[in-house]
């Protein structure tokens, strides 16, 4: 497979005496443009924004702030499953084994899987290099006994690990908490599956967070709460494009829409033009109907028999999982077959 050179860089003084156990590596992963993406998004049949452009810091704050809202049940829901379910999956996953976090940023739920775990070293990958490289190396601070190996990359695609020689670990596991993996249709989910089979290799093992099915009433109050923090967030793209791109998006002439599609099982969301209008992006210019949307994000839900075939078909064995009491939420763990090739 194609993979891109690996940089062994630094992060503030890595050789403080807090941060001996801390390597950064970075792999420079591509951001993509975000004029480009947003020309082209708007520029088809069903306009579009990619969601990974949410995430400026103000969108960072305000998805913390998602996380707290009554409303939004996936985070305490985990988090509540991985404090009374941590030591179980330890104990199914084995010593000495080599943890992986995709998407890592700043998880609340890592430091409860590692205390249980104690792997035999940490390797968080995030495409963000500033959240990725202060959470790593406060937690490197913290546990001064645990050898972490920060990789700045784009876990969506391939890309090479760093060289572990200088640790032993029996098996390699990538953890991927929260509902991310909603963020992916059914066949990018399938390929993402095929790609961790790659990076874990023979008996590697997954454990992946996954949003249940459940009441669509659950659903529809989770992405459009009362105090309207979820609408702010889908809105704010629009902000960033009017300050980063000299566009002039008229925030009170859309709205948010979300909703629940019970045939592809997944919530999708919307900006709503309220209005006909023309948004204006540099130099060009984008006319909408009244009514007519632009979709920005999608969030599967699963059964898990559902969840479980994909994994299988992708390869993956699926020995074990866990739920919360009310069936909302699940953590998954998934095992690649004994003595199986990487492909």
């Amino acid at each position: 497979m194609d993979t891109e050179p690996l940089r062994l860089g630094t992060w503030g003084d890595v050789n403080a005496p807090s941060a001996r156990n801390f390597r950064f590596f970075d792999l420079a992963p591509s951001t993509g443009s975000f004029l480009e993406d947003v020309l082209q998004g708007l520029s088809g049949k069903q306009k579009t924004l990619p969601a990974k452009y949410f995430y400026d810091e103000r969108g960072s704050q305000l998805f913390e702030a998602i996380c707290e809202l009554p409303e939004y049940y996936p985070t305490r829901t985990e988090l509540a499953l991985m404090r009374e379910c941590a030591c179980d999956m330890a104990a199914r996953i084995g010593p000495n084994t080599l943890l992986i976090e995709y998407g890592s940023g700043s998880s609340m739920k890592t430091p409860i899987l590692i205390d249980a775990l104690r792997p035999a070293a940490y390797l968080p990958i995030d495409i963000s290099r500033e959240q990725l490289a202060g959470a790593a190396l406060a937690l490197a601070d913290a546990r001064p006994e645990l050898c972490v190996r920060a990789v700045c990359a784009d876990y969506t695609k391939p890309f090479t690990l760093p060289n572990c020689d200088d640790f032993e670990f029996r098996r390699k596991l990538v953890y991927f908490p929260g509902s991310t993996i909603g963020n992916f249709d059914r066949d990018e989910t399938h390929r993402f599956l095929g790609q961790i089979l790659d990076v874990v290799g023979p008996n590697g093992a997954a454990l992946i967070g996954v949003d249940l099915k459940k009441d669509p009433a659950i659903l529809h109050a989770a992405y459009n709460d009362a105090a309207g923090v979820t609408a702010a967030f889908n809105l704010n793209i629009l902000s960033r494009i009017n300050r980063e791109l000299h566009g002039d998006c008229a925030l009170n002439g859309f709205r948010h829409h979300a909703f629940y599609d019970a045939v592809l099982g997944r919530i999708e969301m919307h900006l709503m033009s309220l209005k006909p209008q023309t948004v204006t992006i540099g130099s060009t210019k984008f006319a909408f109907r009244e009514g007519e949307t632009i979709h920005t994000e999608i969030s599967c839900k699963y059964s898990i028999e559902e969840f479980q075939t994909i994994a299988r078909d992708a390869g993956l064995l699926a020995p074990g999982v866990w739920t919360d009491p009310r069936q909302l939420f699940s953590v998954h763990y998934l095992t690649a077959p004994p003595g199986a090739d990487s492909r």
